[in-house]
């Protein structure tokens, strides 16, 4: 039946490749970041203990695999399946069954990290995670080898970066007004989360560039977005413009796996005969028996209701893009599926750092001898370059860039400071650092310091890529009893 087959595309092949192998790679990271920093951020003596938030939780909120009980090593077992089944995806040894087969690997990595998102707390409060949540369920349902890739949910794909785009090209102009005059870019290179090693020369451009930057954004993301459901190649060359401007970012800047997950993501659009044309060492026809290739009655039924879910779920974040709140980051069920993304709706002008230092000096005053806490992504020392991280997430590093935005006086920092106190060996790890090799200090303090990036001829002149000034003691010293120490 002709309509049958329009559910069928086979000329989309290398976009199904590179989807599923390219999202259960990002699934990998993720797993294998939550399994080298959770335990010391939410574990059972983490910063924000995981057993302590399950006591008001509500199961039917956040479904969660950790509702009934909690521990460490429950932890490393859900993490290190989701490892195994993620790197069997980016094999394609799953892909080789039935369809069915990728099917529930999918869905088990999609309920895995669920379930640790559900109990992450602020550590887990990034769009990206719900963002991998939705990709990892919609791809579920491109079957395997042995189908064809089924139309529509390519296209539920393509929307996907729709809304991903569009919704963070409104954000913007219905934001901060640097984004309408175009000089959002004189600043955000210095001023984002966790500057990469050519952030500061991408700072350092002209002026002008800045601008085209900026008008360079709102094309990708508020124009571009629409041509992603056009005839090829139009489609695929709206899909090259959105890959482009995300390789910008991933060189611009350390946003975890968001920019990365966008660049796989893009590739739904992207037909076989265009790719073959941009990479002439690709095959045309990947599979040359492909006609003989057929998707079963029951593969048929569970796509289409995959797609009518998705479709009907659909209603609120169109709702929300055409809204003037219009909501960023922002899920509307508890399965995490069809949500609203948006970032950077306003850009900070200057980059204020939270420093900690620590003393084994009996009396924490100004003769004292204050060492400071490394850490491995945030800007601290200012001769240091800063290192290329993404798509691997330091959450502890970006939490810190959240707290003068917010307050220092938040529980986890708190928590952080007293860990630093015991010197406890975890929390240590997520260090770039620690000044006193394992001793525990007497005393800690925090300071805030103003941050920006050197000018070519300072950093000539001294060698420092960042020039910073105090501006105060954010927190005075404490010790492990709780006691402040006095300002001398």
């Amino acid at each position: 039946m002709d309509w049958v087959s329009w559910f069928d595309a086979p000329d989309y092949e290398f976009a199904r490749q590179v989807l599923q192998r390219g999202i259960a790679a990002l699934y990998f990271v993720a797993f294998l970041s939550s399994l080298n920093q959770f335990p010391a951020l939410l574990g059972e003596h983490g910063l924000l203990p995981v057993p302590r938030y399950l006591e008001g939780f509500s199961v039917r909120r956040r479904p969660t695999l950790f509702r009934w009980r909690y521990s460490d090593q429950l932890l490393r077992w859900v993490c290190t399946a989701g490892l195994a089944i993620s790197a069997l995806l980016v094999a394609g040894v799953p892909q080789l069954g039935p369809p069915w087969v990728p099917l529930l690997a999918f869905l088990a990595l999609w309920l895995l990290y669920m379930s640790i998102v559900n109990v992450g707390q602020t550590f887990y409060g990034f769009g990206w995670e719900m963002l991998l949540l939705e990709a990892g369920f919609t791809v579920a349902f491109l079957g395997s080898d042995q189908t064809e890739p089924p139309r529509t949910i390519l296209i539920l794909v393509a929307w996907l970066v729709f809304r991903l785009e569009f919704g963070a090209g409104m954000i913007k102009i219905r934001g901060g007004r640097e984004w309408r005059d175009l000089t959002a870019l004189y600043y955000h290179h210095e001023t984002q989360p966790m500057p990469g090693p050519l952030s500061r020369q991408a700072h350092l451009l002209p002026k002008p560039f800045h601008r085209l930057e900026v008008l360079g954004n709102h094309f990708a993301q508020l124009v571009v977005p629409f041509f992603l459901f056009a005839p090829q190649p139009i489609a695929s060359i709206a899909a090259g413009i959105v890959i482009f401007t995300q390789l910008w970012l991933v060189a611009s800047g350390n946003f975890a796996w968001l920019n990365w997950i966008a660049i796989v993501l893009a590739f739904a659009a992207v037909s076989d005969p265009v790719a073959h044309a941009v990479f002439p060492f690709l095959p045309l026809d990947w599979h040359p028996a492909a006609g003989s290739r057929g998707n079963p009655p029951y593969w048929l039924a569970i796509t289409v209701a995959a797609t009518l879910l998705l479709v009907v779920l659909s209603y609120w974040p169109v709702r929300n893009l055409i809204s003037r709140g219009q909501l960023m980051n922002a899920s509307f069920n508890r399965w995490q599926l069809v949500n609203t993304y948006g970032a950077f709706g306003t850009v900070t002008k200057q980059r204020i750092e939270i420093v900690v230092e620590g003393t084994l000096a009996a009396e924490p005053d100004d003769t004292a001898d204050w060492r400071e806490y490394a850490f491995k992504g945030k800007p601290g020392d200012v001769r240091r370059l800063p290192r290329q991280w993404a798509p691997y997430h330091l959450r502890l590093d970006w939490l810190m860039w959240f707290l003068p935005l917010r307050t220092v006086h938040e529980e986890w920092f708190y928590a952080f400071l007293g860990k630093l106190l015991e010197a406890d060996p975890r929390t240590l790890l997520l260090l770039r650092e620690d000044p006193f090799d394992g001793e525990p200090p007497r005393w800690v303090r925090v300071h805030s310091y103003l941050y920006r990036f050197a000018t070519r001829n300072e950093f000539r002149e001294t060698g420092e890529r960042w020039v910073r000034t105090l501006l105060y003691e954010a927190i005075p010293p404490l010790s492990p009893r709780g006691s402040r120490g006095r300002r001398r």
